[in-house]
């Protein structure tokens, strides 16, 4: 008896640190370009109609201001494959998305839009 209660709190717990990274994706992208090669980390989460994205990239800027050798870029946002928009931020939302399951893309490009090399897609479901 004393075996089952300790699986069933054992389970109860590990349930409960799971169920709490639900609605989250987070997904690294390494480049093999470069000796240090840049990494993506993208963290998403939604709220409603609204997508909430954390980047992580290292070894490429968005700050145009600050180059000391470093790569400056941008983010391309696409959304079910159209191209909705550039940010030059690290953390933005992507708002007002219709109710349903879309894929986004984030690509990392420089500031004349060639390609790093560095890409991240994940999917969102919009509840209705």
């Amino acid at each position: 008896m004393k075996k089952y209660m300790e699986l069933t709190i054992l389970s109860i717990f590990l349930v409960s640190i799971l169920s709490g990274f639900q609605g989250s994706t987070a997904s690294p992208v390494f480049s093999e370009y470069s000796d240090k090669a840049p990494s993506f980390f993208v963290q998403s989460k939604t709220n409603g109609k609204d997508v909430f994205v954390e980047c992580i990239l290292s070894g490429i800027s968005f700050r145009q201001s600050d180059q000391k050798g470093q790569k400056v870029g941008k983010l391309v946002v696409w959304v079910d494959g159209k191209r909705t928009r550039e940010v030059n931020a690290a953390a933005f939302i992507i708002k007002g998305l219709p109710p349903g399951e879309h894929e986004v893309k984030l690509e990392v490009v420089d500031l004349h839009n060639k390609s790093y090399g560095l890409t991240n897609e994940f999917l969102v479901n919009i509840p209705k």
